[in-house]
């Protein structure tokens, strides 16, 4: 099984960067070789973890990170990333987790494929 991590960067609809790293993890979840997808929210990105996003067109994050999740995707955002936007004590989308830099380490070592967006 192949072992892949996603890191992702880019702040929810304010560039595609996030979006297109989730539509590349749904797409790698379709595929029909087996793989373990980690996805780690790092900077702007974590706030897409917020429950309750109401877009008014277009894509969803939201609904995206919840069919990641349903597809036993790791979700986790950045800790320290979090905090400094004020929002670890905010309500989280079922599934996705606050994680460290630590986690993100030993994720990086163990992964045969890393990708950052």
């Amino acid at each position: 099984m192949q072992k892949i991590v996603i890191v992702a960067n880019g702040a929810p609809y304010g560039s595609e960067l996030l979006f297109n790293a989730l539509r590349l993890s749904i797409a790698l979840k379709d595929q029909p070789a087996d793989c373990e997808l980690k996805l780690f929210l790092m900077s702007d990105a974590v706030t897409a973890g917020l429950r309750g996003q109401k877009p008014h067109e277009g894509y969803n994050l939201q609904q995206m990170l919840e069919i990641l999740t349903a597809q036993n995707v790791t979700v986790k955002l950045c800790k320290t990333c979090t905090d400094g936007r004020g929002i670890t004590e905010q309500p989280l989308i079922d599934g996705v987790e606050i994680g460290t830099l630590v986690e993100l380490a030993q994720w990086t070592l163990a992964a045969d494929k890393v990708l950052t967006f």
